[in-house]
């Protein structure tokens, strides 16, 4: 499975970006993976990886690129993360987004018009907003995305008021004791999506809380992790590869 950083241009910056690919030959569709609040850690990294052996090109952009490169931190500096999240607009998560999709979709190993995006915490809520304004993107994934109901850097609409928007089918994967989604914001918007009558699906995972997914935090729960990454690849499957 050939992995490597690349860079991709965001008007005047440069974003860095894990990048992994099938050995296989041909072109691929592709999934973008959007961070938690620490960057694009070891966790991250391994998400990344599992995608080759289901036939994906798989992207980390790092979203944290405006601090500098390869802007890293460890699950015990939270009030550090925080602060680089509160520095993010709206404005750039769409541009950094939308730049990752441009990137992939130039490489011969991808095929342009199946790319899909999933994100976790922070990458979760980027997930939601992308698939409002990207329209290149055909399948979204979010796991347990907070602050989807607020915008960010500014006074614009929040991810959950551009709604009408979404043009690919949203999964939606929360724990029932998470604080942020709490249980009342996925209703929610489930029901903003039920409005618009866009294409999704959600599950509510009992006993977890926020980062059920990570392993290397200790809100692990590894059955509901090992359920919801299965519907994330079905999903993908269903609307990349269907």
């Amino acid at each position: 499975m050939p992995t490597s950083w690349v860079d991709m241009k965001v008007g005047r910056e440069t974003m860095e970006g894990y990048l992994t690919q099938p050995e296989a030959a041909g072109r691929h569709p592709a999934i973008v993976v959007v961070q938690e609040i620490w960057g694009v850690n070891s966790h991250i990294q391994s998400v990344t990886d599992r995608l080759p052996s289901q036939g994906y090109v798989g992207l980390a952009p790092a979203m944290f690129h405006r601090e500098g490169r390869m802007t890293l931190g460890l699950h015990e500096e939270m009030q550090t993360a925080l602060a680089w999240m509160g520095k993010c607009t709206d404005a750039n998560i769409v541009a950094d987004v939308r730049a990752a999709v441009e990137y992939l979709k130039a490489q011969p190993s991808v095929l342009p018009g199946r790319i899909g995006i999933v994100g976790f915490c922070f990458g979760g809520r980027v997930s939601y907003l992308a698939a409002c304004n990207v329209a290149d993107l055909k399948a979204s994934v979010v796991f347990y995305g907070g602050r989807i109901l607020q915008p960010l850097g500014g006074s614009g609409p929040s991810p959950l008021e551009q709604t009408a928007k979404i043009a690919s089918p949203v999964l939606g994967l929360f724990g029932a004791e998470d604080q942020n989604p709490t249980t009342a914001d996925v209703a929610k918007i489930e029901a903003e999506l039920k409005k618009h009558g866009k294409a999704h699906e959600f599950h509510m995972y009992p006993g977890c809380g926020h980062g059920f997914h990570c392993d290397g935090r200790a809100s692990y729960r590894a059955e509901a992790a090992r359920d919801a990454w299965a519907k994330t690849l079905a999903w993908f499957n269903q609307h990349l590869k269907g």
